[in-house]
């Protein structure tokens, strides 16, 4: 049929993490440009630019000393704090 477009469903391709970390720290060193990261490995450009910044943006927890767990437990009690901070706050007001 002339003038028609079709697209081929393609399975969404999964990348391990090694190889993640290697295209993210290739990408931060800056030798080779995203286009040309991607075109070396098969992957989009956008998407070496994704891993370079979650690589940059998980750099500092590595250094804490806490995993992502624990961050997220330690921030879970201080909202917790914060909200019984709060009511105790509401109660003295009451008994005024």
């Amino acid at each position: 049929m002339k003038g028609r477009v079709y697209h081929v469903a393609t399975s969404r391709r999964r990348h391990s993490p090694e190889l993640k970390a290697r295209i993210a720290v290739e990408a931060i060193k800056g030798h080779k440009s995203t286009g040309e990261l991607a075109l070396e490995y098969g992957v989009h450009p956008t998407q070496v630019s994704q891993w370079k910044k979650q690589a940059l943006n998980g750099l500092p927890e590595l250094f804490s000393g806490q995993t992502g767990m624990q961050r997220q437990r330690q921030d879970e009690l201080i909202a917790y704090l914060y909200q019984q901070i709060g009511k105790l706050k509401m109660e003295l007001e009451r008994k005024k």
